[in-house]
């Protein structure tokens, strides 16, 4: 299988996806901090404490708080200090365009970035998610499994993130829809199949260099 046959592929295995992350935009705006080095789940228990608590709009409910207070409502994500004063600063920047998401969303993509990373605790994944999902400009969403499918399926390994998150850019068309679709099923592959210890002899995709030249993707 050539790399620009992975999108077909999954899709022909994971069917649609759609957007991929759920949420509302200021939700994914929160949940692309709170799902650093944690689970799916313990985000969502995060949210419904959130859901809660903020009645009205969570962007500006959240900015409101201390710190302190912050963390005790996110709690389940883990990590909940640490993730409060991210956010903290997260929502700083954007009270900085008075909680108007439009106003940010004007913004094109390179300036969007780079405030983004201007911003303690916000790297490159964190912030394409937010670019992607929640304002829904296109660039492409680099995480681990993605580094590790790359790796496993193509022998593909570069040292920066920006060189996989161009690859993508570059060999697929840049879209909006296709972009967050396609993230999605390189996450639900490397959860299903293309795991820390992979289960390949279950795996659907037969033309993979792991399996050909039993080479460790680690």
């Amino acid at each position: 299988m050539k790399f620009t046959e992975l999108y077909d592929e999954l899709k022909s295995i994971y069917g649609e996806l759609g957007k991929w992350w759920p949420g509302t935009r200021e939700e994914i705006i929160i949940s692309a901090v709170l799902t650093q080095n944690t689970n799916w789940q313990n985000v969502e228990k995060a949210l419904v404490n959130i859901r809660k608590y903020c009645q009205g709009d969570i962007l500006q409910c959240l900015g409101k708080l201390s710190e302190q207070e912050l963390s005790e409502l996110i709690r389940p994500a883990g990590f909940f200090n640490i993730k409060a004063r991210r956010l903290k600063n997260l929502l700083s920047w954007i009270e900085m365009y008075d909680y108007e998401l439009d106003r940010i969303s004007a913004l094109n993509t390179d300036k969007l970035r780079t405030e983004l990373l201007s911003i303690n605790g916000i790297g490159k994944e964190t912030a394409d998610s937010i670019i992607l999902y929640a304002f829904e400009k296109p660039i492409f969403v680099v995480d681990a499994y993605t580094k590790r499918i790359l790796k496993r399926t193509f022998d593909i390994e570069y040292k920066e993130y920006d060189e996989y998150r161009k690859l993508f850019e570059e060999t697929f068309t840049k879209d909006v829809k296709l972009y967050q679709e396609f993230h999605g099923l390189i996450v639900e592959h490397a959860k299903a199949h293309c795991r820390t210890k992979p289960l390949c002899e279950q795996c659907p995709i037969e033309d993979c260099f792991y399996k050909i030249k039993g080479k460790s993707g680690e």
